[in-house]
């Protein structure tokens, strides 16, 4: 051996002990930040914010935290502020459990699919509910603003390179994404791995393992990052734990008094919509029921139950009515709205899921603010009732 050779070997020995150390104190650092995260949850687990949402930090936690039940959907987890909405009630955790929104705006099945998908064993026989928008799935037309504005790369980034979703999900997965290339104009990467996803070619596939390496450094990255963000979020941003205080509650009284509150006193409810004359009753069935039959969001639920059936997730498919007076005044009947109320159960209960769809309540104008897809207090009463019963093992009811 030279001379030179004995000496770059020193070096070379060195240069792998300060990567082992670097590596074992980023390792230990991340650890501690998942602990700091999991002793929070009583805190951060009520609250809706946008690091919560696009990252995993917090979900993870909730999905860690067998006192919380996750709960997936879009706006109508924010409104109205009304000691109803699910995660106020179970803020204080009076039947044993809290509750932990995730989602904003136009969320839609696609969304929550991802981040299923990310979570993966996180999820085994976790409990967690996922509120639907009906509107989704009466029309033809993409969501692609909603997808859009809720578009997270490291869930997808985490799904695509992940272990808890088989190559065949994740090819039609990659398919709807691919949909939507507006989110993936600045993520070469991740639309490089999607197309070769799709394409479902022997060589793809060859390539795409290839790529899994360089998918999983990506993820590693991501996920250091969450988790800074997240201290970050804990010292600066959390809000003092709420004192839990469990209590017995009346389920028949508490519905009737939300019942008796008006939707003005709600929150920030807007005026209903004047309409200028009523449509012909039943004179838009047959636009209806088109999009009811053509709806992509159909296929976006279905590829949800088959990642939530992949992680063996115990979820609960909750989904608000059809506003039955907006519809009549609009010229839909409630046979043709029956159409939606018989397609949902029968996709769902296919993975022997339990779905609650609230259809009793489609000409109850209380259960709904006027002309817009959010719930009442009295909806949301409702909804409580459905996830207490389903947290504790019961039969959810409508």
């Amino acid at each position: 051996m030279s001379a030179p050779t004995r000496k770059q070997i020193p070096h070379l020995f060195a240069g792998i002990v300060a990567l082992g150390l670097a590596a074992i104190i980023l390792f230990a650092a991340q650890r501690a930040l998942i602990h700091l995260e999991h002793a929070t949850i009583v805190s951060t687990a009520p609250e809706s914010f946008a690091l919560k949402n696009q990252g995993l930090a917090f979900q993870r936690a909730a999905a860690h935290s067998p006192n919380v039940l996750p709960i997936y959907g879009s706006s109508e987890l924010l409104r109205p502020e009304a000691p109803e909405r699910g995660n106020i009630f179970f803020g204080t955790a009076p039947t044993g459990f809290q509750l932990s929104p995730v989602g904003t705006g136009g969320a839609n099945p696609l969304i929550m699919l991802q981040k299923v998908g990310a979570l993966g064993s996180a999820l085994r026989g976790k409990r967690l509910a996922f509120s639907l928008s009906p509107g989704w799935f009466c029309t033809a037309k993409p969501y692609i603003q909603g997808y859009k504005g809720n578009f997270s790369p490291m869930a997808a980034t985490e799904m695509v390179f992940g272990t808890a979703l088989d190559f065949g999900l994740k090819r039609d997965i990659a398919a709807r994404m691919l949909q939507f290339p507006e989110t993936l104009e600045q993520r070469p990467f991740l639309e490089f791995a999607l197309r070769r996803l799709a394409s479902g070619q022997l060589l793809d596939r060859v390539v795409f393992c290839a790529l899994w390496p360089a998918g999983k450094i990506q993820t590693a990255l991501l996920e250091l990052e969450d988790h800074w963000a997240a201290l970050h979020h804990i010292r600066h941003q959390k809000k003092p734990p709420p004192r839990l205080q469990k209590e017995t509650v009346d389920w028949p009284q508490f519905i009737a008094e939300a019942s008796k509150a008006k939707p003005a006193d709600a929150g920030m409810i807007q005026e209903p919509l004047r309409f200028e004359r009523k449509i012909t009753r039943a004179s838009r069935d047959v636009g209806f029921l088109t999009g009811v039959k053509a709806s992509p969001a159909w296929i976006d639920l279905d590829l949800l139950l088959r990642c939530l059936a992949s992680v063996h997730a115990r979820p609960l498919i909750l989904s608000m009515p059809l506003g039955g007076d907006f519809y009549d005044h609009a010229g839909v009947s409630r046979s043709a709205r029956d159409a939606f109320y018989k397609k949902l159960p029968a996709l769902v209960e296919q993975y022997q899921f339990p779905v609650v769809e609230f259809q009793e309540h489609d000409e109850d104008p209380p259960f709904l603010i006027k002309n817009q897809p959010h719930l009442t207090a009295k909806g949301w009463a409702y909804y409580d009732r459905a996830l207490d019963d389903f947290f504790h093992g019961r039969l959810p009811r409508g």
